[in-house]
């Protein structure tokens, strides 16, 4: 299916699948040199996710890709493992390919999103939740979804364990470059959880 025109997106829902899909990015691979270089050159308010954003162009201006790849080796892939487990059902029950797992899959299928054929890590992992969400803020598995929809899937799949994972990135002893993500990340979490919560009032 086609994504709906984005002149159909408020402003402000188009920043946010734009910064769920930044994330998502992120934390899908290690940023290359290009992606490097567009968050060197991020500019923020003085917001505290703002601010968040400028500390990581700070970063990110003094960050090489072979740095940044071993960084991301070391948080997610490691000798084994990384230093993180960046899935719901592990920070939800502990362990991997559980009962969040299936969960999600079921609201997937509901909503028409299927995982890309040459992805082969869990769905729950939190890149693919970040793109989720953006996919379903822009319309891309079919019409923009509507807020209270949107509530109802981040409440599920995404509100229980983002902050905690987010905060655990910036305290992670490898994270340098992905110290800022996660900073930014719990931020914008928490502005999302507050949103969400005042659009149900």
């Amino acid at each position: 299916m086609t994504a709906a025109p984005l002149q159909e997106i408020a402003e402000e829902d188009r920043l946010r699948a734009e910064f769920y899909d930044f994330l998502g990015r992120l934390l899908a691979a290690p940023p290359d040199g290009a992606l490097l270089e567009r968050m060197a050159a991020l500019r923020g308010d003085e917001s505290d996710l703002g601010q968040a954003v400028q500390a990581m162009a700070r970063v990110a201006r003094v960050t090489r890709p072979e740095a940044a790849e071993r960084e991301f080796t070391a948080l997610f892939i490691g000798l084994g493992r990384g230093e993180l487990l960046p899935y719901a059902s592990y920070y939800l029950t502990g362990f991997l390919n559980e009962k969040p797992l299936a969960q999600l899959r079921q609201d997937m299928a509901a909503r028409r999103i299927t995982r890309a054929p040459n992805v082969y890590e869990p769905e729950d992992n939190i890149a693919s939740l970040m793109e989720m969400m953006a996919g379903m803020i822009l319309g891309r598995f079919g019409a923009p979804v509507p807020l209270a929809d949107q509530r109802m899937f981040w409440n599920r799949h995404i509100g229980p364990w983002s902050g905690h994972f987010f905060s655990d990135l910036e305290a992670a002893e490898a994270s340098v470059l992905y110290a800022s993500v996660g900073t930014a990340g719990r931020l914008f979490t928490e502005i999302e959880r507050e949103g969400f919560r005042m659009s149900a009032e």
